[in-house]
C-alpha cells in the first residue's frame, strides 16, 4: 500500500525550501506519494514581508542560513521589497498540476526565489519558469492572465486554514504523523519506515487489522 505524504508550504517560506531536500531524499525507492499543499502566510489583505526588517535579517542570518548551509543548500535573502505575494504562483502550481509537473514546478519557484532572487510575483517570470519544467508558456500565461485557477487556489487555502487547521509551514503530514517545522533525512526515514509497515501489515492482514509482535488490533 502506498503511504500518502502532504506538504503544505509557501513558496516565500525560507524552512520550506529546506524542508524539500531531506524529504525528496528520504523517499527515494519507497512507496510514496508527494501531494502539494498551498499555505499563503501572508494573504491579501495582511502586509507581506519586508527583507529589510531587523527581525527578519536577525531570523535568516542566525537560523535560515545556518541551517540551510548544514544541508548543503545555498539560499540567500532575496531583497525585493516587499517580498511577492505567492497567489499567482500557486494558481500556476495548480496548472502545472494538472500537467503533471506539479513537484517540479514547485522545486523550480523555490529555486528562482531563494537562489537566483527572481520576483515569483510577476506574470512573466512565472511563465518563463514555467516553460523551464516543460510546461506550455502561451498555455500557462493565459491560465494566469484569466485567473483560470483562482477558485483552485482559494479551494486550496480553505482547506489548508480551515479543514487541515495548519499554523505552521512547512507541516508534512505523513500518514498519521505530523510533523511541523524542518526534519532530517534520517528523522524522515524512520517514520516513512514505521507506516510503510503498517501498510504492509495492513496489506497481509487485511483492511481494519494490523498486526504486529505484540498481537493485532
Amino acid at each position: 500500500m502506498t503511504v500518502q505524504i502532504k506538504v503544505y508550504s509557501d513558496y516565500v517560506c525560507p524552512f520550506c525550501f529546506i524542508a524539500e531536500g531531506p524529504l525528496q531524499q528520504a523517499i527515494q525507492g519507497k512507496d510514496v506519494e508527494v501531494e502539494w499543499m498551498p499555505f499563503e502566510l501572508r494573504p491579501v489583505p495582511n502586509e507581506p514581508l519586508r527583507p529589510d526588517e531587523p527581525y527578519i535579517q536577525r531570523a535568516f542570518h542566525q537560523s535560515v542560513k545556518p541551517m540551510a548551509e548544514r544541508m548543503g543548500l545555498d539560499m540567500v535573502l532575496p531583497q525585493m521589497s516587499p517580498h511577492p505575494r505567492t497567489h499567482l504562483a500557486f494558481e500556476g502550481f495548480q496548472f502545472a498540476k494538472e500537467h503533471g509537473k506539479g513537484g517540479e514546478y514547485n522545486h523550480r519557484i523555490f529555486k528562482a526565489f531563494f537562489q537566483e532572487e527572481q520576483d515569483i510575483g510577476q506574470v512573466d517570470v512565472l511563465t518563463k519558469l514555467a516553460g523551464e519544467v516543460g510546461l506550455d508558456e502561451s498555455q500557462f500565461r493565459a491560465a494566469l492572465e484569466s485567473r483560470t485557477y483562482q477558485e483552485a487556489h482559494q479551494k486550496a487555502l480553505h482547506h489548508a486554514y480551515r479543514e487541515a487547521g495548519i499554523q505552521v509551514v512547512p507541516t508534512i503530514m505523513i500518514g498519521n504523523h505530523v510533523l511541523e517545522g524542518v526534519r532530517s533525512k534520517e528523522a524522515f526515514e524512520q517514520i516513512l519506515n514505521e507506516e510503510l509497515k503498517q501498510a504492509q501489515e495492513k496489506q497481509e492482514f487485511g483492511d481494519g487489522m494490523a498486526c504486529g509482535i505484540d498481537g493485532c488490533r
